[in-house]
């Protein structure tokens, strides 16, 4: 009945928001355009906003499930228009907390201790709220300030519901609509369900925590606070409490006389740092996960919180990123193009002189305009716009950066607007090229795996006696499969000469029958020409 009663809630604002309009103009079958065409509110009802609004405005009438997949979706802009990824860009979560007793007592069940124990100060009233959980503040027994996140009760059930509605859309979607496979809207639910359900287990988010605040432990730029594991569970998160001003908040870093060119490109330099040294990175930093420390405003450092969706890129992909970025600010583009092919970002038979030429039409116009108003983000969404029309696969680490780097360079020209992304990470790029194609990076790479050499150094007689018995067995099969298939070449060829006298037999046969002189010589001749006759026969069938 909970069901029904949501598709029914879907359906309403399905109609409320005049959604049908943006399957019309679609290659639809002609039943779906029928049916469209017989929905009764196309009548009642004006569409009076844009398309990409009313999208937004339904996803937040559907509430906080929907809302966590517009915001997932406005990521993707490689499968939606450009005006929609921005207006999902502006969903945000306003979910109002639930009782503050509800989550005394989740927390007091998840620790098995009451809160009077575990801590000496608990704030009943949430400190913020959010689809998925809420935060409170508290004290622990020997005086350090943390705040606890807790789980809402029972929205593992009700995410579990509305994903399987968002599966059967996206497979009514695929059914229906052409262009549906190409776009994969099921593979997309399904890379948003392991997302969501991963943030209900906050184990894995104090791990990614964890991880991060080693990466950058004792540093100036990027301060992650403590996790307290003996505190945390699936449900509840204990962290240690920042204070810090909420990067948006402009005016107060300018009051405590924020130098602000060093905050911007100290961003920057954080987003390079995690991606191409650690390849661990923060994926959602936007506005409301990070801070500013009020302690040194001269030398500005960050406090990243929330760690639920974390990035990360294999050696291979960090190379070729790293690459992509110095071959399009040296104008390289064929480079460029031969890096999406080496990379396996776009299949191997790609024409790369075709490819180059779509890369230098997207590219050339962006060099008109000064090197500090060159967009990092939308020349990795224009490169890879233009591979998608050479059937590039969805990469989805690199919408993971994509995203995060649209998000920190956003962000730096807000605090910042003559920020010069590429002065700042131009030289972050080449020295890490360097170091790592350079002797020292030689050298790190030799030490990294010498370990292993050394392990498998007294098994490399076997392996290399293995390797040759498998060419000489290869070898063998080889000689077996020639002769097989010479075998079946003899055979095919017997087949069809004995067809061919057939044929030539039954010819004689007819024209044996229709002509009646020659039947009476047939028939006059001895039986010693027949049996000579048959014996031929005989012999020729079988050397055949």
């Amino acid at each position: 009945m909970k069901r029904l009663s949501r598709i029914l809630k879907i359906v309403q604002v399905f109609a409320r928001y005049r959604l049908d309009t943006l399957f019309l103009s679609l290659s639809l079958p002609w039943y779906a355009r029928v049916l469209f065409w017989l929905m009764l509110w196309r009548y009642l009802i004006p569409a009076r906003q844009p398309e990409a609004v009313r999208v937004r405005l339904a996803l937040e009438a559907l509430g906080p499930v929907f809302i966590k997949f517009g915001q997932m979706l406005s990521t993707r802009r490689d499968l939606l228009p450009d005006e929609l990824a921005e207006e999902l860009k502006k969903l945000q979560d306003r979910v109002p907390p639930f009782s503050g007793p509800k989550a005394q007592a989740l927390i007091e069940q998840a620790l098995e201790q009451p809160v009077s124990e575990l801590f000496s100060e608990f704030e009943v009233e949430p400190l913020a709220s959010a689809s998925v959980a809420q935060v409170h503040k508290a004290t622990m027994n020997d005086g350090r300030e943390v705040v606890v996140k807790v789980i809402r009760p029972g929205i593992g059930k009700t995410i579990r519901k509305d994903v399987d509605l968002l599966y059967t859309m996206a497979r009514l979607v695929q059914a229906v609509w052409q262009e549906g496979r190409r776009l994969r809207p099921v593979e997309v639910v399904s890379e948003y369900e392991q997302t969501i359900f991963d943030e209900l287990d906050l184990r894995k988010e104090a791990a990614n925590g964890s991880q991060l605040r080693r990466n950058f432990e004792n540093s100036d730029i990027l301060y992650i606070p403590e996790i307290y594991w003996d505190f945390t569970r699936a449900n509840v998160l204990v962290m240690e409490r920042i204070h810090g001003i909420p990067v948006a908040e402009v005016d107060q870093l300018n009051e405590q006389n924020t130098n602000m060119k060093l905050l911007a490109e100290r961003g920057v330099e954080i987003f390079f740092t995690q991606v191409f040294r650690d390849s661990f990175f923060h994926a959602d930093m936007h506005p409301g996960n990070i801070f500013v420390s009020r302690n040194n405003p001269s030398s500005p450092q960050y406090i990243a919180v929330d760690f639920g969706i974390i990035g990360s890129l294999t050696p291979e992909d960090q190379s070729y990123l790293a690459r992509n970025f110095l071959a399009f600010f040296k104008r390289d583009y064929r480079l460029v193009a031969q890096l999406h092919v080496d990379s396996g970002w776009v299949p191997a038979d790609t024409n790369v002189d075709a490819f180059e030429t779509a890369i230098r039409s997207v590219c050339e116009p962006i060099f008109e305009k000064p090197l500090k108003e060159i967009s990092f983000g939308q020349v990795l969404l224009g490169l890879f716009q233009t591979a998608r029309r050479f059937n590039m696969e969805v990469q989805p680490q690199l919408v993971l950066l994509q995203k995060t780097l649209l998000n920190i360079e956003g962000l730096g020209r807000q605090l910042y607007p003559d920020l010069d992304l590429w002065k700042t990470a131009k030289p972050f790029l080449e020295n890490w090229m360097k170091e790592r194609m350079g002797p020292k990076g030689v050298y790190r790479s030799i030490k990294q795996q010498a370990p292993d050499w050394l392990e498998k150094m007294p098994h490399m007689p076997q392996l290399v006696f293995d390797a040759l018995n498998q060419v000489r067995n290869l070898d063998n099969s080889r000689q077996r499969d020639i002769r097989a298939y010479q075998q079946a070449k003899d055979e095919l060829e017997t087949r069809s000469s004995r067809r061919r006298y057939a044929g030539i037999l039954f010819i004689i046969a007819a024209l044996a029958v229709s002509n009646p002189a020659m039947m009476e010589w047939l028939c006059e001749l001895p039986p010693s020409s027949w049996l000579l006759g048959a014996i031929g026969l005989f012999l020729l069938f079988k050397r055949s």
